[in-house]
């Protein structure tokens, strides 16, 4: 998942960590909506005592990472020709479902993979959400997240 807001925003030189508005705890459930607590879902993925089994997984992932803020895990799972150099967090952008809508491949018998969603988020307070299928590839053994068509 990458980020991008109906409007244009200019890209920034450092990288912000913002305080979510809801404190996510390792008790919590987990934002990917999975039914799990953030510790034995995701959690487990941003402290890399788990790895992504699929692309879904990762996907799932990745949406939670942008909800806690966690850019370092954002940058590990991104592949290293289109990684950016930093994540730049949004302060007026709150993330709050996450649908899948469609997966293509992506399993351990997989290289490659697509994962088509929905992500629903506000804007200073404006809801709004990002449709987009990513696309994912194995790289060095792990799935990470490659590349996004915007399909809105």
């Amino acid at each position: 998942m990458s980020r991008r807001s109906t409007r244009p925003r200019q890209p920034k030189a450092t990288s912000t960590r913002n305080a979510p508005v809801t404190a996510i705890t390792p008790a919590s459930p987990c934002p990917c909506g999975l039914p799990a607590t953030y510790a034995d879902c995701c959690g487990r993925l941003h402290a890399g005592t788990a790895a992504a089994p699929t692309c879904e997984a990762l996907m799932r992932s990745r949406y939670t990472a942008f909800v806690v803020q966690d850019a370092a895990y954002l940058l590990r799972t991104w592949h290293p020709d289109t990684r950016p150099s930093v994540v730049d967090f949004d302060p007026g952008m709150r993330w709050v479902r996450l649908e899948i809508l469609d997966t293509t491949d992506g399993s351990a018998f997989h290289t490659t993979g697509t994962v088509t969603f929905r992500a629903h988020y506000t804007d200073h307070g404006r809801p709004a959400s990002l449709h987009e299928k990513s696309r994912f590839v194995r790289h060095e053994g792990a799935w990470v997240y490659a590349a996004a068509v915007f399909i809105d």
